[in-house]
């Protein structure tokens, strides 16, 4: 067994390689966490900097110490059980649900068998058939901050100077990308100093879907006004947000929804739809942006109109929506909510 002072008392898989909403998260509360108990990652697609151990050194881990496996997907809970189950890995499992939709089958079968399960929301409470704790997320605002120089951050990253306008996600219906395309159209008919941008990758499932995005946008010779950008690292998305002058949510459906956060964060209001996500819980109505009741370009044009041609109003929502997140949604309250949680599980253990 391996014995050493350093071993994790938490382990956090990331079973992912590309980036997600998910491993955003463990990305920035890792290092927090790790300040104040010892919590390590496990698994692709991390950081260097992120305090990690090999997925296989986790069998030889010593039965003595009791140890909590922290889940945020159906792979993680899995293997989660595996190692405790089958490699008799002395672990408390734990199961963050960001989903707002009935679960599956299998999804239920395995949060049955976790030890605790936390919600991202009340909405996605309901959703759970087990006692669960609703603890919703934060955002590292050192990380999402406001540029020093907006015009400056444009330029480097050659994007263009003006208003710009953007949603950041994947691309694909459920992601609402069309939504937002069929709005932007609608307002660059009066709009003419506006930029429109979509960043985000699209798997081969949703190809010809970005592809009649592509040429809607071309039919309108548009092809300036509304820009397709591939994914952003994580270590370069919060200057992408940065850059931008209005956010857009535009989902149809989603977990908790971490984006409209970065982006107030940043200093940038935000446009979404009621229903959706954590969203109506993230934005202050009329005052860090807007939550617009139905999910139709229609409406959406009409409000982001109405933003833009105001004068003062966008800068008075972005001081608004970064006081906003300090206050309300400061990472570290979420880091020291989970250290309690975990400290709880493990009764006794020396932490």
């Amino acid at each position: 067994m391996i014995k050493n002072q350093i071993d994790p008392l938490v382990i956090v898989p990331n079973l992912k390689f590309r980036l997600s909403g998910v491993t955003s998260t463990i990305i920035a509360l890792l290092p927090i966490q790790n300040e104040l108990m010892r919590v390590m990652a496990t698994g692709p697609g991390l950081p260097k900097t992120i305090p990690h151990i090999s997925i296989w050194k986790i069998v030889f881990l010593s039965r003595k110490t009791l140890r909590i496996w922290h889940a945020r997907r159906n792979i993680e809970m899995l293997a989660g059980l595996i190692f405790k189950v089958i490699f008799r890995s002395n672990l408390k499992l734990i199961f963050t649900s960001a989903s707002q939709r009935n679960h599956t089958l299998f999804t239920k079968f395995l949060i049955k068998k976790m030890d605790y399960v936390i919600a991202t929301s009340l909405a996605g409470q309901t959703f759970l058939d087990v006692p669960s704790t609703v603890l919703m997320h934060g955002i590292d605002t050192k990380a999402f901050a406001p540029p020093v120089d907006k015009t400056s951050l444009k330029e480097s990253l050659g994007l263009p100077k003006g208003i710009l306008v953007g949603c950041i996600g994947r691309i694909r219906p459920s992601k609402g990308t069309d939504i937002f395309l069929e709005a932007a159209i609608r307002v660059l008919k009066s709009e003419k100093k506006t930029t429109f941008v979509i960043i985000g990758r699209t798997t081969e499932k949703y190809r010809e879907f970005k592809n009649n995005l592509e040429k809607k946008v071309k039919k309108q010779n548009l092809e300036e006004r509304i820009l397709f950008l591939d994914e952003v690292s994580w270590q370069k998305i919060a200057q992408f947000y940065g850059c931008l002058d209005l956010f857009v949510a535009p989902q149809r459906s989603e977990g908790f929804g971490l984006t409209p956060l970065e982006a107030m964060a940043s200093g940038v209001p935000v446009i979404a739809f009621n229903g959706v996500g954590a969203f109506n819980k993230q934005i202050q109505q009329n005052k860090t942006g807007v939550v617009l009741q139905n999910k139709c370009s229609e409406e959406l044009a009409k409000a982001i109109k109405r933003l833009l041609s105001k004068k003062g109003l966008l800068a008075q929502y972005s001081e608004n929506a970064r006081k906003h997140v300090v206050q309300n949604f400061n990472i570290l309250t979420e880091a020291k909510s989970l250290i309690k949680i975990y400290k709880q599980l493990l009764k006794n253990s020396v932490v």
